[in-house]
């Protein structure tokens, strides 16, 4: 079993790896990670069913050492791709989102403070109903996940080790991303504030168009998000945006009206710069 497990998790840690260096587009990445996570998870489920553990001691150290630190990353980069693809725009709605994050960890501590005790103390005199499979004890207080779960890849506890391990390093993330956007904020304090003073149209116009060009987030982001954000960033209030969009498409002549300005003055200009 230790030889096994050894190689699957080194395997499994230098495919992320590549992956990470190999995949531009995070969001992407991670479901690609979680993807490959899944099928290790598998094969290390198919070894286990089919050798089986030759003592109760190889069977503890496994739900306790060995399969959480799989099932870890599985929970991490489930969290974080959770966590980016809901992400709003705008440093202050982010801030105020990473801290709930942040809560949601501090309230599972805060529920499984004796586990987290006894987990982090490495004490051993109840790893027999923790785990091994089929000695749970009821009056433990299981989470209702355990019973959903399949029993014969599964004991009482072994997935709340993979949770505490995986919330470290969601915490870890989590902060790392607030100090990002405090950094982000007091840059944006020091600039002077826009204002748009074109038309409204003029401005959802250019937004579909980089929308259309898929250039905010690989084109993932959601165009609500994106009129949102120029709306916060430029004072504006663009109201009902897609009836506009919609006025816009209806144009008989010329239904890119600001873009071809943008164009034209730009080329205008470029122009009189090269005869100089």
């Amino acid at each position: 079993m230790e030889k096994f497990y050894n190689e699957t998790l080194f395997k499994l840690e230098t495919a992320i790896n590549d992956m990470e260096i190999e995949t531009d587009c995070s969001i992407q990445r991670m479901e690609a990670v979680i993807h490959l996570i899944l099928e290790y998870l598998s094969e290390v489920k198919e070894f286990v069913l089919k050798r089986g553990f030759k003592n109760i001691e190889e069977e503890i150290r496994f739900f306790k050492y060995q399969k959480p630190v799989i099932l870890s990353k599985l929970i991490y980069y489930n969290a974080i791709y959770k966590i980016e693809t809901k992400k709003p725009y705008g440093t202050k709605p982010i801030k105020k989102y990473l801290n709930k994050e942040l809560k949601k960890l501090k309230r599972f501590f805060d529920n499984n403070l004796e586990f987290y005790k006894y987990y982090r103390n490495n004490n051993s005199f109840l790893d027999e109903k923790f785990f091994v499979r089929g000695k749970h004890d009821i009056k433990l207080c299981l989470d209702t996940y355990y019973f959903q779960s399949d029993q014969s890849f599964s004991t009482s506890h072994d997935y709340k080790v993979a949770k505490i391990m995986a919330n470290d390093l969601i915490q870890v993330y989590i902060e790392d991303q607030l100090y990002k956007n405090m950094e982000q904020e007091d840059r944006l304090t020091d600039l002077p504030k826009l204002n748009w003073t074109g038309s409204k149209a003029s401005l959802i116009e250019l937004i579909y168009a980089l929308h259309y060009q898929a250039v905010f987030d690989n084109g993932n982001a959601d165009i609500r998000l994106i009129a949102k954000y120029f709306e916060s960033t430029f004072n504006v209030d663009l109201g009902n945006f897609y009836q506009t969009y919609l006025e816009l498409r209806t144009r008989k002549m010329n239904r890119t009206k600001f873009l071809d300005a943008l164009r034209e003055e730009l080329i205008r200009r470029m122009d009189e710069q090269d005869e100089k």
